[in-house]
Formats: structure tokens, sequence, C-alpha cells
């Protein structure tokens, strides 16, 4: 049989049969755990050329290098080698052993199957088996299933360590802390005297002068000072120091405290001093009452400068709190980074709560609109949902056949066992991705958009009503993430709120609908009306707000 024969039907190509000029690749890598393993780049590199010498026709064409762990598929060097096999510039992929190639079994089937679509022979020198055969993808797949399981295994041992190290006091390993050094033979952390000034600095100026995590770290950037890795200070980093206690001498991980485990940097009193001063401000993170149900619109605002997320924030003043949305951006770093002014959240959300109001009770025709236009939207889909149910049907039907001809030839015994398991499962599972699909198109043929009935509108804005009324922060919150899709920044003290549009219930949940009792009966309502599947809301009012810089 050739080359091109074999391909013609289906079949994938045992080595044997590549010919007479076999282009192989090589790919080798060396894990960071890997310094004192006998598998290096080099040691790798020389044992493949030997076994591609030893092998008759075989020429090397290309080299894939990577010195990262297996347990990810973004390694620079692997994406290569998959680009050349994709390409058609190998025949051969050649590894010295499964383990290099990838630690995790669901990657190492998804890569095997890639390099298969592009007929490309994947081979161990070390470990005897051929992909192209049944046999020879079921022990590569037994191979990397014995590697996650070393790989799975020596994670619980590391974890374990770290765990007895940090009962111990020690320092379990990885980044060391700002003002900290461990020390190679204790494995103790130990005061890096010039970071140690820096850190006893830095809660001076938050407890003494009195200044804020950002002006601190503007101080400290003026000053020349600089972070471990040579960047400048951000607020958000100034914040991480003042709460971290291992500058009281504690260590913490998983669960696990020590308290006196080095030497402090900071004394207690400082310490308390600095924790309430962060409390008040409303810049702990342990105690802090920026929680999204404090917002009611976090989550739906995005800086129209950075196009990050507008985020809660606080500030305490003598005689109350104020409650603003700012730029995720800004409250991280600086303005320097984003300048977007902060709004008003009191402001804000009190405008979208009144513009929500007014658009169910006023803009009815705003919402017929907006139905008539997802209804012809639906029209406009309909052959071509119906035209694809049809054909999934025939893909289903094909299956069924399929399934049926390769039992008819195990029962004549002319078809092995294990590749009848092996394409039965392929099958079924292929079966069962078009039975979701075919239900999906029918549901979305079925789910013709209708205008909800005045009455139905008219319940909705006395829920809305009741909710604002009545509601707790959590109900008004559910509220707002049920009719407000989105609030786009138009400028200065403009927002565009965009509302998504109910569709009426059916009539199962007609007849099943209780008595109503605000603001239960409200929420209750408003989530059993559902809503229209991709209906492009209705055109939103206007509102102002208020903001400061």
């Amino acid at each position: 049989m050739t080359r091109e024969l074999s391909k013609r039907r289906g079949f994938k190509n045992p080595v044997a049969m590549l010919g007479d000029d076999v282009r192989v690749g090589i790919y080798v890598r060396r894990s960071t755990d890997d310094e004192h393993q006998p598998y290096s780049i080099d040691a790798q590199d020389s044992r493949l050329d030997a076994y591609i010498h030893s092998q008759p026709g075989w020429r090397l064409v290309a080299r894939f290098h990577d010195d990262a762990s297996g347990a990810t598929t973004k390694r620079q060097g692997l994406i290569k080698a998959i680009e050349a096999a994709n390409s058609g510039q190998i025949d051969v992929l050649l590894v010295y052993r499964v383990d290099r190639f990838s630690r995790n079994l669901r990657d190492m089937v998804t890569l095997l199957d890639e390099l298969d679509s592009a007929d490309v022979v994947f081979r161990s020198a070390t470990e005897p088996f051929d992909t192209a055969t049944p046999m020879g993808r079921m022990l590569v797949q037994m191979l990397g299933m014995f590697a996650q399981f070393e790989r799975d295994t020596i994670i619980d041992r590391t974890i374990a360590g770290m765990e007895r190290k940090a009962a111990k006091g020690k320092w379990k390993g990885g980044r060391r802390p700002f003002g900290y050094r461990p020390d190679p033979s204790t494995q103790v952390l130990v005061v890096e005297e010039s970071e140690a000034a820096i850190v006893r600095a830095v809660f001076a100026l938050y407890t003494a002068d009195k200044l804020g995590t950002r002006a601190v770290a503007e101080v400290l950037n003026d000053r020349g000072h600089r972070t471990t890795n040579g960047g400048k200070w951000s607020g958000y980093q100034i914040t991480r120091m003042l709460t971290n206690r291992i500058y009281l001498g504690e260590l913490t991980f998983r669960g696990v405290t020590v308290t006196s485990a080095h030497q402090p940097i900071i004394a207690t009193d400082i310490w308390k001093r600095a924790e309430r001063i962060l409390t008040a401000r409303g810049d702990n993170p342990g105690y802090s009452a920026s929680t999204g149900f404090d917002y009611l619109l976090a989550g739906r605002l995005r800086c129209p400068r950075c196009n990050r997320s507008m985020v809660g924030t606080r500030a305490n003043g003598r005689t109350r709190s104020y409650r603003y949305y700012t730029c995720w951006t800004r409250s991280r770093y600086t303005t320097a980074k984003c300048d977007q002014p902060r709004m008003d959240a009191d402001a804000v959300d009190r405008a979208v709560l009144d513009a929500l109001v007014s658009f169910y009770s006023t803009q009815r025709g705003l919402i017929q609109d907006a139905v008539g236009l997802a209804r012809g939207r639906h029209q406009a889909k309909h052959g071509d949902r119906r035209a694809e149910l049809a054909a999934v049907d025939a893909e289903l039907s094909k299956c069924a056949q399929s399934i049926d001809r390769y039992l008819a030839a195990f029962e004549r015994g002319s078809l092995d066992g294990e590749l009848l398991s092996e394409r039965l499962a392929e099958l079924r599972a292929s079966a069962g991705r078009l039975r979701d699909r075919r239900d999906g198109l029918a549901q979305a043929l079925d789910d013709v958009p209708e205008a909800p009935a005045s009455e139905a509108l008219d319940d909705v804005v006395t829920d809305i009503g009741d909710v604002i009324r009545t509601g707790n922060n959590n109900q008004v919150k559910a509220l707002i993430e049920a009719l407000v899709a989105g609030v786009t920044i138009a400028g200065p003290n403009r927002l565009i709120p965009t509302f998504r549009v109910p569709k009426p219930p059916s009539d199962d949940e007609t007849a099943g609908q209780n008595a109503k009792t605000a603001p239960e009966g409200a929420v209750r309502t408003l989530t059993r009306l559902g809503w229209l599947t991709g209906l492009e809301p209705a055109t939103p009012r206007i509102t102002t707000w208020c903001s400061t810089s």
C-alpha cells in the first residue's frame, strides 16, 4: 500500500511506510525541577541524534527546545513543533521520553490528535510504541497517565514539604518577601536591613505622617526606592505591605500560622495603629465594606479611557463615608496610569434606578420596537436553523448506521475488539454532541420573541417600585442584575443605561404563580418572567450623575 493510498482510505501511516526519506523533528524539554535528573537538553539532543542515525532513511530537519514545566502546552518550542507538523515540514516528531512531551494526560491526547490530523507520527526513543496503530496509541496514553501520576505525586510531596517547613517556622520557598531573605542553612527568614529600613519608613509615613497609600508610593518613588524586581511602587503594593503580618514575625501557609517564626521588622503597636487607619479609611481588604453588594452597578460600568472595570471604593471623612465608582487602573496604581474621574456612587445608583422606573413606565413603544426587531432577526435566521437541523439529523442517522456496521463486523469476527471499543466511543461522543445541537436548534426555532402584555409590564413596574422602596441591598442588586444589561459612561455627567426586555411567562409558569408579597414576591416575579435571548435592548434614557475627581 502506498502512502498516498493509505491517506485516501483514512488509515494512519505506520513508520515503516513513510518511505526512504523520513523528515524528523526532535523535541526536547528540561523542566525547572530537573536539575538533578539525567534529562538535560544536551543529553536528550545527543541521544536523539544517535537514535536518528540508527534508523534507515531518517534525517534530522528541525530541533525544538523548551526549558519549562510539562504541565502546560504554552511552551514556545512545543508550539513551533506543532506548527511545523501542521505545515508539513516533518514526518516524525521524536522525543526522548513521553514525559518530555507532556505530563498532563488530557494535553497528551489533544496533542496526539493534532499530530495525527497532520499525518505526523509521534515516536519515543526509549519507549517502544507506534502511534500509527491502536495498540501504540493505547500504550502512549498509558505512559502519559503514568507521567501525570508522577507529576501529581511530586506536587503532593512538594506541598507536604512546604507545610512541614511552615509548621517549623521556615520559609517555604518562592519569591521572598520585601525586607527579608531566607538563610540558606536554616531556611529561616532573616532581616535584609537595607529593605527593612524602607518597610519601617512606609509604616511611619502611613501612621505618623498620615499619608495615603498612593502618596506613600509616590514618596518612595521620588526617593529612588524600587521594588524587589526593580519596578516602581504603587498604592496597591503599599496596601499589601501594610496588611502583611509577616512583618510581625508571623508565617502563614495553607491555614498553618506560626508566631515568632523570625525577627519582626514592625512593632505590634505600630502594626495595630496602621490596621486601625486602614479600616477607618476603608483600605483594609480584610474589613473593606466595598463589596459587590454595596455597589449596585459593579460589573456593569467600564472606564471609557482604559476600558477596565469601574470598581467600588470608599473614603471616610470626619462625619460620613463617601462611596465612589473608580477605575480599576486608577485605584490600583495612580492617576498617572488613568485619570478617569471618580463617580459619586450614591448619585449614579440613584440616577440609574430612576431611569429604570421611568423606562418601564413610559417607554412601552420602545419595548414594542425592540421586540419587533428581535422577531425580524429570528425570522431571518429561521431558514438557516432548519437547514442546519436537517443536516444534524442526517449526521445522527449516519452515526447510528456506522455503529450498526461496526457491531455487525465485530459479530462476524472481522473487527478487533480494541478497535471496536475505540471507534464506538468516538461515535457515541459525536452523537451526543449532535443531539445537544439538535435540541438547541429546535428550542431556538420554537422560541419566537413575543411582546410582554401590558399587564405584565405593569406588574414589572410595581415590582421594581416595591424592591426599591422596601427591598434590602441584596435584592436591589438582584433587580439591577435582572433588568440592566450595562451602563455606558458617555461623557462628563452623562450615563446611558441599557435595559433588558422581559418575555411573557409560559402557561405553566402562569399557572404556578402565587400571591406576591413585597419584596420577595417582586423578586420572584422578575425571575419568573425570564428574558428574550439575544434581544437587542431598547434605546435607553440618558441620565445624569454627579462626579468628583
